[in-house]
């Protein structure tokens, strides 16, 4: 380690011994509070050093997550964000892959990379409704979304011949070429764009919408998005409503 990141463990370290935290149980959301409060440049210091006690197994799968470069600057308005996710949930002409992956992006902010690796068992229904574990907790699916997943259960589409053994480990929700495999995330991302349901500003668009109505640690349990992320993401939803406040009362 150069003589910044060894400075930065040390802070990291002294921080831990100030808050009675014993290195030996750190968890991700005592890393990631340190993060909120460390200056952006520690952050990829932090990280080395993080990788080095996992590599070492003084943490267990730790991370810490980089901070965007740039706050995110692409939206769809709420009309065009509604019509996107309408036609995903009615839309019969779109394949049933391509419905249920970008109402995933428009519901829950999931980027393609993890919907992917989704598997049959995250899906899972009881007497009160259908629900689906991104992460921690079940998130309660709308109905029309349900059945579709269900379908795409009941017959994924995929071109292998050879299907996997039963037991003999996930089915993915959306199988690749090899059925033990999950899709390619770059080809779903293209086929979403092609259709005309690209990613990126749906991704932020909802992902604004659940850090306007969610306490952050909410969001992080139930979307998988680290807490740090999820901060940043309610601090940008809070400055979007006080300039959408300060227009609306500057015309009025």
């Amino acid at each position: 380690m150069d003589r910044g990141k060894i400075q930065t463990a040390i802070e990291f370290l002294a921080w831990l011994d100030a808050n009675d935290l014993p290195f030996a149980d750190l968890t991700q959301l005592q890393l990631e509070l340190w993060l909120v409060t460390a200056p952006p440049t520690r952050r990829k210091a932090i990280g080395a050093f993080i990788r080095w006690t996992n590599a070492r197994r003084l943490t267990h799968r730790l991370e810490a997550p980089i901070r965007p470069r740039a706050q995110p600057s692409v939206f769809h308005d709420d009309d065009e964000h509604h019509d996107q996710l309408l036609r995903c949930l009615t839309d019969q002409t779109l394949p049933l892959d391509v419905r249920i992956a970008g109402a995933f992006v428009r519901l829950y902010a999931l980027p393609v990379t993890r919907i992917v690796h989704l598997t049959t068992d995250c899906f899972q229904r009881d007497q009160d409704g259908a629900y689906i574990t991104f992460d921690k907790a079940p998130v309660l699916l709308p109905p029309t979304l349900a059945r579709l997943i269900e379908q795409q259960i009941a017959s994924p589409l995929t071109r292998s011949m050879l299907q996997p053994a039963p037991g003999s480990g996930p089915v993915f929700l959306f199988p690749g070429p090899l059925a033990h495999q999950p899709r390619r995330p770059h080809g779903l991302a293209v086929r979403l764009l092609d259709l005309g349901l690209p990613t990126l500003a749906a991704h932020n668009t909802a992902m604004i919408a659940i850090a306007a109505d969610l306490p952050p640690i909410v969001a992080s349990d139930l979307f998988g998005i680290h807490v740090s992320t999820a901060i940043e993401w309610a601090a940008l939803a809070q400055d979007s409503w006080s300039d959408y406040l300060a227009a609306r009362n500057a015309t009025g």
